[in-house]
């Protein structure tokens, strides 16, 4: 265990110029003590770690000191090569570096673990996109990219509803979600989220800009698919369950939504059922998304959708009788 630590301490310190025990103590998730006695058994191992004191001190590695990468155990070097996204990087145009980049590595590896490639590729492949569609890659993604990887400001124009805007953007980030690419970009004062299929011309300027180095790009996309999950919640209904309804009902639903309406309703019914207020998109989504719950869901309100479950109740006893 300590070893491991030791390991990532001199990987962390060789990533930068200087860290402070505090943030080396956040890293590892341990004491400022003990990185004080890590760093002492690491001069005496002679690796030259130097510490600063003063309101700037910190750790640093002195000389220019790098490890290299033969220390890589099998199971590392196949969650490294297990890592990458093989389509996304050919979309973006990263192919070919990617591939050199793999060739690198490898051949940095000791001989027990040059497999590793291999063995990783022929037992795991991500197939990012959702059945049922063909995933179109946006013209525009290398163009984009070049400007995220580069910090270059963005001179876009996007398409909006049936208007199409200009815009210059501070491109942060990517994302692939489900198939579908999406950029995270500061425009003006605000950071948004926009999809790459709308965008009618996309080039990158000679213009750099200066990156918040505060911006944590998986945070804020959790944050904005969030709101976005519940933005679309617009219409509230209620609704009657069996157990076997209850269970199923977050893998029809948003799971989020589902789960706070079930942990609000109050306990079952004389007939063992759940009454509950959960909220959906609309009620023609809704309609779809409960129907395939069949007998095991009651809707009690609003009564428009009360009465089409009815109908369709009906319908099918004059199908099935």
């Amino acid at each position: 265990m300590r070893a491991a630590r030791l390991i990532k301490m001199v990987l962390l310190l060789q990533s930068r110029p200087s860290m402070t025990g505090t943030e080396l103590a956040e890293a590892l998730e341990v004491s400022e003590r003990t990185i004080t006695r890590d760093a002492q058994a690491l001069s005496e191992a002679g690796i030259p770690v130097c510490a600063d004191r003063g309101r700037t001190g910190g750790y640093r590695l002195m000389g220019g000191y790098r490890t290299r990468l033969t220390g890589l155990a099998r199971d590392e070097a196949e969650a490294l090569f297990l890592s990458g996204v093989p389509g996304a990087l050919r979309e973006m145009g990263l192919a070919d570096a990617a591939s050199a980049a793999r060739l690198k590595v490898t051949a940095a590896l000791l001989p027990s673990a040059r497999c590793a490639p291999d063995s990783a590729a022929r037992r795991f492949h991500l197939d990012a996109p959702g059945w049922y569609q063909e995933p179109a890659t946006p013209e525009l993604l290398p163009a984009v990219a070049e400007a995220v990887w580069g910090d270059r400001v963005l001179k876009a124009r996007y398409r909006r509803q049936d208007t199409e805007v200009d815009r210059e953007l501070a491109p942060y980030g990517l994302v692939l979600k489900a198939g579908v690419w999406y950029l995270c970009a500061r425009s003006e004062s605000a950071f948004r989220v926009y999809r790459l299929d709308r965008f009618v011309s996309a080039e990158p300027l000679e213009t750099r800009f200066v990156r918040d180095e505060s911006f944590d790009l998986s945070a804020f996309w959790a944050e904005r698919a969030a709101q976005f999950a519940r933005s679309i919640l617009r219409t509230e209904i209620v609704i009657r369950l069996t157990a076997d309804g209850a269970r199923r009902l977050p893998y029809l639903v948003d799971r989020a939504a589902a789960q706070e309406a079930l942990a609000a309703a109050g306990p079952p019914d004389a007939e063992s059922r759940l009454t509950l207020t959960l909220p959906v998109e609309s009620q023609d989504v809704a309609y779809s998304q409960l129907l395939t719950l069949g007998p095991d869901v009651e809707v009690l309100e609003p009564s428009a959708l009360r009465i089409r479950f009815a109908r369709a109740a009906a319908r099918m006893h004059e199908l099935y009788g």
